[in-house]
């Protein structure tokens, strides 16, 4: 069984700064041996991860369109933000890739896709994140899961990790699986385990998003 945190950041997002082989560490650590990295706005450091983690490594990424952010995964190559969400989504389908809606109906971010939104392409989403260690109100794990339970979408969970100890937070124990639609299938077999990050943590990413600003 995998041990899959989906939902890890690296020093490739403009709010984290953890390398590549330090998550790599971590996660041999604490015994996380499946991950998706998906920095915002750039799939580079999953890629570069791909080749260098000794387990496997989906390929994702946060992408932000108009109305808030929508995760592809299993990609290829980096998908612009700015998009609309139908253009993001045809992208990321372009790629083979799945489409996972992040963080959804949190209230605290302005990042989380519009609820709206998230109704109107229900038919389209293949995965949603019914557990976010950085999402702070429970209820919005249960609304998460009562969507994907009514329109029979897969489950995932994820850390959300900006800093290296928030790895493992949350994590889904799956199948192993070979590409993306057996991934699904591992995912529909998968238990969701995890806590929630101190909220605290949220100064620590938006002090880093500053200084990578100031530092251009």
């Amino acid at each position: 069984m995998l041990k899959a945190d989906l939902h890890i950041h690296t020093e490739y997002s403009m709010d984290c700064n953890t390398p590549l082989e330090e998550i790599v560490s971590r996660c041999l650590e604490i015994g996380i041996n499946c991950i998706a990295i998906c920095d915002h706005g750039t799939a580079e450091g999953a890629l570069r991860m791909r080749d260098i983690a000794p387990f496997p490594v989906i390929v994702a990424e946060e992408i932000l369109t108009p109305y808030g952010e929508i995760m592809g995964m299993f990609l290829k190559e980096t998908i612009p933000s700015g998009l609309s969400v139908e253009q993001t989504i045809s992208r990321i389908r372009a790629q083979g890739g799945l489409v996972c809606i992040p963080h959804p109906f949190d209230i605290f971010r302005h990042s989380a896709l519009h609820n709206r939104i998230i109704e109107e392409i229900a038919d389209q989403i293949d995965i949603i994140e019914i557990f976010n260690s950085r999402t702070l109100p429970p209820q919005n794990s249960a609304k998460a899961l009562a969507f994907a339970s009514k329109y029979g979408i897969a489950k995932s969970a994820g850390s959300d990790a900006h800093t290296l100890y928030e790895i493992g937070n949350a994590y889904v124990e799956i199948p192993e699986f070979n590409g993306r639609d057996d991934f699904l299938q591992a995912l529909e077999k998968g238990k969701i385990y995890g806590h929630r990050t101190n909220p605290f943590i949220h100064f620590a990413s938006a002090w880093t998003r500053l200084r990578k600003r100031r530092r251009g």
